[in-house]
């Protein structure tokens, strides 16, 4: 399973381990993706989606519609 969100397009990324004596290590940081069913009342349809919490944030900001066609703008979604 990928760990992309589907509406910001957030996805891992690396950077290092700090111990107590400074010693970095590598590591990834991974974005909070939630996969969650949102209704799209202008199709009148369910649809499930992988999504950060930002990208939740973002649909309850602007609605679900306008979301998902920025993301196939942007190409997140096909």
């Amino acid at each position: 399973m990928s760990r992309i969100c589907q509406i910001t397009g957030k996805r891992p990324i690396t950077g290092h381990k700090v111990s107590h004596s400074n010693i970095k290590t590598n590591r990834w940081f991974y974005p909070n993706i939630q996969e969650k069913k949102f209704f799209i009342p202008e199709e009148d349809r369910w649809i499930t989606l992988k999504v950060s919490s930002k990208g939740i944030r973002t649909i309850n900001k602007i609605g679900i519609y306008a979301s998902l066609k920025e993301a196939r703008q942007k190409g997140f979604i096909k």
